[in-house]
């Protein structure tokens, strides 16, 4: 299950590579668990909030310092995220936690899109009264944070929002299977958030084109809210491949 939501902290903006830093603070090992579990769950938690940043060295020793666990479950873990993508091996050998590129982003948001105009449309047949209340409670509290601020929290709040409003319109178009598949992408577009975040927060002020989806669904006019989700979806898209190319660009000179 998707849990990124939970879990944000003010910890979530870091630089790669600044491992020692980040590692200060251990995080708690529950033993109703079975070790590998824990140690698993903490590195995901730790990636998908940005604690491990994109492009930050996963070191055994640190890590298993850090966890106070061996190296056996370490690498189990270690293992299973990178089958999931969200860490890779370095020309080295070491492995990192994934860094996404405009072409990957370009990818996800054409997938994105694809799933999305489905879940709206569903949504604008199925939604309860008691969803469409919920999605409405999410396009206020998104409109009533304070953009121009741009303070850590309140961009963890929005990017919070912005996860819960997507994921409950698939729950209302009532098809499990695009749940689903929704959740498997919805890790990768955190990591992507927390990346372009970081130098651009801006690329997160999505009110008003989830206000316009929310009115397309309360509406129940299947047409308009595809139109809507793939105006925002793309413009989405553009925004954060500009910040990812301008980032590049900036790394280079």
């Amino acid at each position: 299950m998707y849990t990124v939501h939970s879990v944000y902290s003010a910890q979530d903006f870091v630089q790669p590579d600044s491992l020692s830093v980040t590692l200060s603070s251990r995080p708690p090992i529950q033993r109703r668990q079975s070790l590998y579990e824990q140690v698993y769950s903490a590195l995901r938690t730790g990636i998908l909030t940005g604690e491990l940043g994109p492009g930050s060295r996963l070191i055994e020793t640190q890590l298993t310092e850090w966890l106070n666990v061996s190296r056996t479950p370490l690498r189990e873990a270690l293992r299973q995220l990178q089958k999931e993508g969200l860490i890779t091996a370095d020309t080295n050998g070491g492995l990192r936690v994934i860094t996404i590129s405009a072409t990957d982003a370009a990818e996800l948001y054409d997938c994105r899109l694809a799933l999305e105009q489905l879940s709206v449309a569903g949504a604008c047949n199925h939604a309860t009264d008691a969803q469409l209340t919920a999605l409405e409670g999410y396009v206020v509290q998104a409109e009533a944070q304070d953009f121009q601020a741009a303070e850590i929290e309140t961009l963890l709040q929005l990017l919070d929002l912005d996860y819960q409003f997507h994921r409950l319109i698939a729950e209302s178009s009532g098809n499990r299977r695009l749940v689903s598949l929704l959740n498997q992408m919805f890790d990768t577009m955190a990591l992507l958030r927390i990346q372009t975040l970081q130098q651009n927060p801006s690329v997160l002020d999505i009110r008003l084109e989830h206000r316009q989806i929310y009115e397309a669904i309360a509406q129940r006019d299947p047409a308009v809210a595809t139109k809507a989700v793939r105006s925002h979806l793309l413009a989405s898209k553009a925004r954060v491949i500009q910040e990812i190319q301008a980032t590049l660009g900036a790394a280079i000179n």
